[in-house]
């Protein structure tokens, strides 16, 4: 789409001015330097997002004409217009109110520091994260010695008494269930002044682009503005406030927190100072939030354990926060952030933040039409499809929130996406809002490297090394096994034991799902330092463990894992009793199966054959393999039970299908197809009822090439587990759904397991024409497509590494091969015949 346009006719009053002309249009602003325009002559303008560049777009007719010029032009006067002004392309959440609770804010974020920002005129509330804080410390939960009960227990498993079994892991397997002892909010920085609650005009909005939101009111004849970013290149949370009319900026500021924390003013300054605690139980991190207020004109005053602003022209807070969570002392941090941060100034940060935050967003653009829709706020808009409707231009924005959500809680240095990325406002939230390393973390991060964020997974490797030290210690110590083990969650204290109950504690495959994420890291970027360095050693260590893990089930002599659980689900005994562990498990031997071949892959790419290799490729050729129950559906455990929850929110024993690629829709038809029978049994008994749940379904029909059965699920993941800022729902509020419905959107139009690139695989009908741009695939390549009524129109694939590239049009029963050279980009516009290019 062609570029906006503003044309502006300046008279210049005073011509040998030397102050810069800044010109706002809502949501954009610009500089117009003295000099670059000749007296009483239209100017077309064009450009970026830049607040130093000159660019505009308007998004609703009630924008173009609202002009508002900043305090410079009242050394000229202007006639303005607007011309040219197309719908903007721009992925934006916006509304016509403010946040009435915490879910209806908006999220920003730089992976470390994170804000909600509620947009109320009067009481303005951003709500503020810090990655780090934590309650608790490292406590010991491995019980020593626990091995020497596995025997009796597996006998137990394998002779039919799964509830004694179960009775006897609880009693010597499991370890302590300490709770709560989680992540924690930061606090609020709170923006109070006399503004109505209803003023003239209003709008907030979060502009996923440019990584800013904005809100815009007008009172009593002044238009006012406030912007807040979590800045990445400098590592603070930015609030600029702008009105107008000189003068008209009076407001109190200030920093509290629900427990544990201390707020002092002295200048122009809050610091507030505090130590995570439960009540004064679990003491985590000590931290500290740091607050400078700079006014244009005006006066800034201390008074009280707050910050008096009045009369300005223009106000500028910057937040700092940190903790002593890596060990270093928290007003340091935040002194040296601060500094720098004021130092730069206002135009550089945000300049700076647009830039950084631009240069990974537009990596991937996503066009699915509707765009009409855009002049409706977000909420009004989820409602219709709440209703029944359909919006291909929401789930574009879905997409994209998504991928904006991973950048905002997950890079290079900071800690992994959590349960609820970083954006939690309790002290004690649900589930802890830890690491949940039985499907959530992994969903986290499925979007990561097909949609073009691959870096924002580094993250996630620090975790598997964090867990790598405690994780050999319990393989030692509780299992009397090699390598390295974790279970089903973990925090930021990386421990690795199974805590609890059996049902969901006694799970052994965490470590080894999430190590799957370096393989798959590694098959889309062909990095062989990242590989030999990073994943290899990891991957190795997780396989060691599962070698001395397994045993013979004595029925078939094949290998089984056990004693274990298919997470959290229950099963019926033939005495009809409830029970949740056997050995065996379907999940646990996929991912076993998965385990052993990505690392014997990851071997063979790096030339190595060892005893190790060749003790991974015995055991993968004896390890017991999926069965199809009578009635055709995959079976969850080793025996034909019944499931107490017919509608489990788990699919666990579909991971060969999604995340996996053990079986495929082409290569083990038959086990396909009892996947789908699964699926369909889960959902007609009330499955997918949990945000991510359904996430994963969507991906599974993805992988089955069911297109409108994945859009169907789409739309359900719309309707029923989304919130009105877009957030996902378990419920409460977890962010993984939202990553896997981003991730299954691009699985949607793009796969490329198997060894081939398959496009447009699940397209369905809704999204008859579009285009996508820069997804990655397996293999080092990068794709670019349009298609028009349902057909591909125009496939552009940057090939990185010089790999062949073999590709399949939907609908298409013969691949093409594409013989490729590193850096090269091959266009496939003639796509009737099967051949070679």
């Amino acid at each position: 789409m062609e570029s906006p346009v503003l044309a502006i006719v300046l008279n210049w009053t005073h011509h040998h001015s030397t102050e810069p002309l800044t010109v706002r249009v809502p949501p954009r602003r610009f500089v117009i330097a003295p000099g670059s325009f000749e007296r009483d002559r239209p100017h077309n303008l064009r450009g970026n997002d830049s607040a130093m560049s000159l660019g505009v777009s308007a998004r609703s007719s009630e924008e173009r004409s609202s002009l508002v010029f900043s305090k410079s032009l009242m050394r000229f006067s202007a006639l303005a217009f607007l011309v040219a002004l197309p719908l903007s392309s721009e992925p934006l959440l916006w509304y016509s109110g403010p946040a009435a609770e915490w879910v209806e804010a908006l999220p920003v974020g730089n992976g470390r520091l994170g804000g909600m920002v509620f947009g109320a005129t009067g009481n303005g509330r951003i709500q503020l994260n810090e990655d780090t804080l934590w309650a608790g410390a490292p406590q010991e939960r491995d019980i020593a010695g626990a091995f020497r009960h596995l025997p009796e227990i597996r006998k137990m498993l394998f002779d039919g008494k799964y509830v004694e079994a179960e009775r006897m892991i609880e009693e010597t397997i499991m370890g302590e269930r300490i709770f709560p002892k989680g992540y924690q909010t930061l606090g609020d920085l709170w923006i109070d002044s006399a503004h109505s609650a209803s003023p003239d005009s209003y709008r907030r909005e979060l502009d996923l682009e440019t990584g800013i939101a904005r809100t815009e009111w007008t009172e009593d004849g002044v238009s006012y503005s406030r912007e807040v970013f979590s800045s990445a290149p400098h590592d603070v949370l930015v609030v600029r406030i702008e009105a107008d009319q000189p003068g008209a900026i009076s407001i109190r500021v200030r920093l509290d927190r629900p427990a544990d924390a201390t707020t002092t003013a002295a200048d122009s300054e809050l610091l507030m100072l505090g130590r995570a605690s439960h009540e004064g139980q679990q003491l985590g991190v000590r931290f500290e939030a740091r607050l400078r207020a700079d006014a244009e004109g005006g006066s800034v005053r201390a008074d009280g354990k707050s910050l008096r602003i009045s009369a300005a022209d223009a106000v500028t807070l910057i937040l700092a926060a940190a903790t002593d969570y890596r060990g270093h002392e928290p007003s340091d941090e935040t002194t040296r952030r601060l500094k720098a941060a004021e130092d730069a100034g206002f135009a550089v940060l945000r300049d700076s933040h647009v830039t950084d935050h631009r240069a990974i967003f537009d990596r991937v653009a996503l066009e699915l039409g509707g765009k009409e829709k855009r002049q409706s706020p977000i909420d009004q808009r989820l409602q219709a499809v709440r209703a029944g409707g359909s919006d291909p231009d929401l789930l574009a924005t879905y997409f994209q929130f998504g991928r904006y959500l991973l950048m905002g809680s997950s890079r290079p240095g900071t800690m992994p996406a959590n349960l609820q990325g970083i954006w939690n406002d309790k002290i004690a939230p649900p589930w802890n809002s830890d690491y949940h390393i039985n499907i959530n973390i992994q969903m986290n991060y499925w979007p990561a490297d097909v949609t073009n964020l691959s870096e924002m997974q580094e993250p996630l490797w620090d975790l598997l090394d964090n867990l790598r030290v405690r994780g050999r210690k319990t393989a030692r110590d509780h299992y009397n096994a090699r390598g390295f083990v974790a279970h089903h969650t973990t925090d930021a204290w990386w421990w690795t034991s199974p805590i609890g109950r059996a049902q969901y504690g006694m799970w052994p495959a965490g470590a080894a799902w999430t190590s799957r994420h370096l393989w798959e890291a590694y098959q889309f970027n062909q990095d062989k330092a990242f590989l030999r360095e990073r994943a290899y050693p990891v991957l190795k260590e997780a396989a060691e463990f599962f070698l001395d893990w397994l045993v013979e089930d004595p029925r078939t002599g094949e290998l089984v894992s056990g004693p274990s659980t298919s997470p959290e689900n229950i099963f019926l005994t033939k005495d009809m009793e409830r029970a949740r562990i056997t050995m065996g498990p379907a999940m646990d031997q996929q991912i076993v199966w998965d385990l052993l071949a990505n690392v014997l892959g990851a071997a063979n790419e790096l030339g190595i054959s060892d005893n190790f290799t060749a003790e991974a490729r015995e055991a993968l050729a004896n390890l017991a393999g999926p069965q199809i129950g009578s009635d055709g559906r995959l079976m969850e455990w080793r025996e034909e039970f019944a499931e107490a929850e017919p509608g489990h929110r788990h699919i666990s024993h579909a991971f060969g299908l999604h995340p996996g690629e053990q079986f495929t829709l082409r290569g083990t038809p038959a086990l396909a197809e009892a996947v789908r029978k699964s699926i369909e049994h889960r959902l007609s008994n009330g499955g997918g009822h949990t945000g991510w749940s359904r996430a994963w379904l969507i991906n599974l029909w993805a992988r089955l090439e069911d297109a409108e059965n994945a859009y169907e699920n789409l739309h359900a993941l719309l309707a029923k587990s989304t919130l009105e800022n877009l957030f996902d729902t378990h419920p409460p509020f977890q962010i993984d759904g939202n990553f896997g419905g981003t991730a299954a959107i691009a699985e949607m139009l793009l796969q490329s397991h198997g060894g081939e690139l398959h496009l447009l695989p699940a397209l369905p009908a809704e999204w008859s024409r579009g285009s996508v741009t820069g997804l990655k695939a397996r293999g080092g390549f990068e794709v670019s497509m349009s298609w028009v009524d349902g057909r591909l129109q125009k496939a552009e694939i940057l090939s990185r590494f010089g790999k062949q590239c073999l590709v399949r049009v939907a609908g298409a029963k013969e691949l093409r091969t594409i013989a490729t050279s590193a850096g090269q980009t091959y266009s496939l516009d003639d796509l009737s015949p099967a051949g070679t290019i």
